[in-house]
């Protein structure tokens, strides 16, 4: 019997702010790269929530969910371990407040920095994947869905029990 395919569910904050976009520099397996400000949706969580607490470690800033930008379905396959790796990102536009100077950054996250749709397009090569550009394009082109586009039923946060 193979083992179910599971892809890895990730959400990510598209944040806009007088024609600059917060991203991330961030060390990963293939050296530094820049990322939207983003991670994996953990158990017992909402997209939204996901996304607030995410863009929080990696920013130190508060972030508001106001769109839904897209679901987007990507393949990453590392060059040195040969890991393939299916994703599912949930990008959300919004806004952010100041930075917490008392706030550490996350793990891995050296800076935050803001760029133009311009100096992002130009940064491709440094990108952690081709979603950082899409999602920032997405953006800038002014797709917007409502936030009630997303449904997280209530058994996400306690798991009914088959009796019987």
């Amino acid at each position: 019997m193979s083992e179910r395919w599971k892809p890895s569910v990730t959400v990510a904050a598209i944040i806009e702010r007088d024609g600059r976009y917060l991203l991330v520099e961030e060390h990963t397996p293939e050296g530094l790269k820049l990322n939207n400000p983003a991670g994996h949706l953990d158990p017992g969580e909402s997209p939204q929530q996901g996304v607030v607490r995410e863009a929080l470690e990696e920013t130190a800033r508060v972030f508001t969910p106001e769109c839904l930008v897209g679901v987007y379905l990507s393949r990453f396959r590392r060059p040195a371990s040969g890991e393939d790796v299916t994703y599912v990102r949930f990008a959300f536009g919004g806004t952010v407040g100041e930075a917490d100077p008392a706030r550490a950054l996350d793990d891995g996250i050296v800076r935050t920095l803001w760029l133009t749709l311009d100096e992002v397009r130009a940064s491709r090569d440094r990108h952690r994947s081709a979603l950082v550009l899409k999602c920032i394009a997405d953006h800038a082109a002014g797709v917007r869905l409502p936030l009630s586009a997303i449904t997280t039923d209530t058994t996400v946060y306690a798991p009914e029990i088959k009796r019987g």
